[in-house]
Parts: structure tokens; C-alpha cells; sequence
């Protein structure tokens, strides 16, 4: 499996930012996706996840009502909008793949596949 992380950058804050994943290597409909974060000096964190036919979404207080997270399954992406971004959501912003799961995973643990990573800075 390879995960392809895009749409970082440099936004003021308010400002908004879509990232994309695109997974490739298996049947994406049989991987649960979330989008991690990990920030200077700080552990890495949960952020969204969707299961696999987007029928359950799960987010992070944080980001609750500014991130959404969706997948299409037949470009094999899944997206993290971004809105009404602050300064603390500069991180990299990793996403990763849980294979055939029981649940929706929010734990760093539980996923199999990860992206490269993509950095997100908002300046204030």
C-alpha cells in the first residue's frame, strides 16, 4: 500500500486548506482512513477518520465543526477540508489506512499504512 499526502501549505488563519490522500497498492474500500497530526516537539495525534463506505466519521474536539473528512472510493482519495484554521493546527498532517477493522479506529496504533506527510502552517 502507498499513501500519497498533497495540499499543505502556508494559510493565514481563518483561512481554509483541502488535503488529499490518494492510496494505491489495494482495494481502498476495504481500508478504514484518518488523518493524523503532529506538531513541533509534540506527539502525533488524532484527527478524522471514515469508515469505509463514509457512512461513520469520527473527529477530534479540536477540529469538531471547522475539519471534514470524506473519501471517494473511486479515486481512491480521501480529502480533509479544512476551515476557520487557527495557528495551533500547524502541524504535518499525516494520512493512514486500517485494513478490514471491527471499528473506526481513533488510535495511532491501530492503522497499518501511512503517508509521507504533508505540512500545514497557519500564520496568525
Amino acid at each position: 500500500v502507498q499513501l500519497q499526502a498533497s495540499g499543505g501549505g502556508l494559510v493565514q488563519a481563518g483561512g481554509s486548506l483541502r488535503l488529499s490522500c490518494i492510496f494505491s497498492g489495494r482495494t481502498f474500500n476495504n481500508y478504514v482512513m484518518g488523518w493524523f497530526r503532529q506538531a513541533p516537539g509534540k506527539e502525533r495525534e488524532f484527527v478524522a477518520a471514515i469508515s469505509r463506505l463514509s457512512v461513520t466519521t469520527y473527529y477530534a474536539d479540536a477540529v469538531k465543526g471547522r475539519f471534514t473528512i470524506s473519501r471517494d472510493n473511486t479515486k481512491n482519495t480521501v480529502y480533509l477540508q479544512m476551515n476557520s484554521l487557527k495557528p495551533e493546527d500547524t502541524a504535518v498532517y499525516y494520512c493512514a489506512a486500517d485494513y478490514l477493522p471491527t471499528t473506526v479506529a481513533r488510535t495511532a496504533h491501530s492503522y497499518d499504512f501511512w503517508g509521507q506527510g504533508t505540512l500545514v502552517t497557519v500564520s496568525s
